[in-house]
């Protein structure tokens, strides 16, 4: 669908007011009456963008797959080194002890949500994971080229540990209001990828 301005626009206010209303009230608190008019939209636009509940929460999916790997940082170079490796490490945390677990849409709330049943929804989910770890991946893989990691490094296994201590740490962290877990899963990852320095 090619939109003009002013329905690109419209259609960007349907999807923060249902990213918002999901970081409160989670995908089955959210209704679609809920987003109408929490946008300020009549139902015909709405259904003019999103012809349904699952359409619309697909398209938060791809939405959030934009955002960095840190909600509400700036998109961050490329994950390359130790030193930005940490820093990431250190920006999420941030945002979660700034945030106390609350107020996020995150991709890791929305997977936790979906039944098994919700296979588009899973398939979006696991592109976007997918492509963060290959993010991820790239940077661990330039690391080893110049020699800061031995050759023997599975940059598979580093870059799922380095993936997981985010989304897992985060999930237990927004669960539990604390940075906590998300500060120990960080700085475990941090160290496993440590250990393989030459």
């Amino acid at each position: 669908m090619t939109l003009t301005r002013k329905g690109q626009a419209t259609r960007e206010r349907i999807l923060e007011a249902a990213a918002e209303l999901i970081a409160h009230r989670g995908v089955a608190g959210t209704s679609t009456e809920d987003v109408r008019k929490a946008a300020g939209i009549s139902g015909s636009q709405l259904y003019h963008y999103f012809d349904s509940k699952q359409a619309l929460i697909r398209a938060v999916i791809l939405r959030q797959a934009e955002a960095p790997l840190v909600p509400g940082e700036p998109v961050m170079g490329p994950l390359d080194s130790f030193e930005a490796l940490r820093a990431w490490a250190d920006a999420a945390v941030e945002h979660q002890e700034h945030n106390h677990g609350r107020g996020d849409c995150t991709l890791t709330s929305l997977a936790g949500e979906l039944g098994p049943a919700d296979d588009q929804l899973r398939e979006d989910l696991c592109n976007v994971f997918e492509r963060w770890q290959s993010l991820l991946h790239d940077g661990l893989k330039a690391m080893r080229e110049r020699g800061e990691l031995r050759a023997e490094a599975d940059l598979d296994e580093l870059s799922m540990a380095l993936l997981a201590a985010l989304q897992g740490g985060g999930l237990l962290s927004r669960t539990l209001r604390t940075a906590e877990p998300l500060r120990a899963s960080m700085k475990a990852a941090l160290a496993y990828v440590h250990s393989f320095m030459p």
